[in-house]
């Protein structure tokens, strides 16, 4: 079976995020204002072949857990879509 993994990963809250502070300090210079914080992540889309859904999960997660996060500083969350 096929399926698609839509991952988003992102800086943990209670972290700096210094680029979402970086978009956030320049929006008011192209006048928009009312944007009170900004966070930047990664998506990341993975299609992939596996024998059950129970399978496809435990690529992804072992996929985010040891290569697309980096569990001390960002969290993962995904959903996972059989095509």
């Amino acid at each position: 079976m096929k399926f698609i993994a839509e991952i988003d990963v992102m800086p943990h809250k209670e972290l700096l995020d210094p680029q979402g502070k970086t978009v956030l300090n320049n929006l008011d210079h192209l006048d928009l204002s009312g944007v009170t914080d900004v966070r930047i992540g990664r998506h990341v889309t993975m299609i992939l072949d596996a024998a059950s859904e129970d399978a496809a999960r435990s690529t992804v997660e072992t996929a985010c857990q040891k290569l697309l996060a980096n569990p001390i500083v960002e969290m993962y969350h995904y959903t996972l879509v059989q095509q």
